[in-house]
């Protein structure tokens, strides 16, 4: 049997919160469990009913969905998050994503892929590619970057050299088979190195990496390379 995956809505707009919960509680295996109009009821509700995944708006009027979310991820056990947003280009978004959230939703995503994104961050799966992340980067302005980059490359500094080419794939945004194809290994090793990777950089998912791996100029420096 399919596990029943429990989600907590926080948008300070009732008719986005009724349309949502809508849209999710159609789906046989989705419970909608709380609702939250700001960021500051989000640690009550997640405590009081132990969500899976947290659809969590950015701009409310007392605590911020990125305060909010930066909050859950450290915690023990925290759950999922998938930031809601109007924008494609939002430096919050990017700031939610480096607090470990596991992806973005545009407002306007069809039902459907709401449903899909839901079930695939409560299987542990971010929903953001890293390709996308990029496109984020590159539209955002990008202040403090010379700070970043200093503490990415001190960051990255703790991988071996093969877990670094791995890193370096999941940057460009490649999945586990294409990262073994490039780099003649097999799928269950890329995956072990990935894990590695995470678990040597306190991450919570691929994202993060992806964001470090940009930080650090990685990406930048394997294009030259292949010149």
């Amino acid at each position: 049997m399919r596990m029943t995956i429990r989600v907590l809505l926080v948008d300070d707009d009732a008719l986005v919160r009724a349309g949502l919960r809508l849209m999710l509680d159609g789906a046989p295996d989705i419970e909608i469990v709380g609702e939250a109009a700001d960021g500051d009821h989000v640690v009550p509700l997640v405590d009081a009913h132990r969500p899976h995944v947290v659809l969590m708006d950015i701009r409310m009027p007392a605590v911020d969905g990125l305060t909010a979310t930066e909050t859950l991820r450290r915690r023990a056990e925290p759950p999922e998050v998938l930031v809601l947003t109007t924008f494609h280009a939002d430096s919050q978004v990017l700031r939610a994503l480096r607090a470990g959230a596991a992806g973005f939703l545009l407002k306007d995503t069809p039902p459907a892929e709401i449903v899909a994104a839901v079930r695939k961050v409560a299987a542990g799966e971010p929903v953001l590619s890293p390709a996308v992340t990029r496109q984020l980067i590159q539209h955002v302005a990008p202040a403090g970057y010379d700070s970043r980059w200093e503490r990415a490359r001190e960051v990255l500094a703790v991988l071996g050299e093969r877990e670094r080419e791995v890193a370096v794939g999941v940057g460009r945004g490649l999945a586990n088979a294409e990262i073994a194809a490039s780099l003649y290994m097999s799928v269950p090793t890329v995956k072990t190195h990935v894990s590695r990777i995470l678990t040597k950089l306190d991450l919570n998912n691929r994202v993060q990496i992806a964001l470090l791996v940009h930080d650090a100029g990685l990406l930048e420096e394997a294009g030259a390379g292949e010149e």
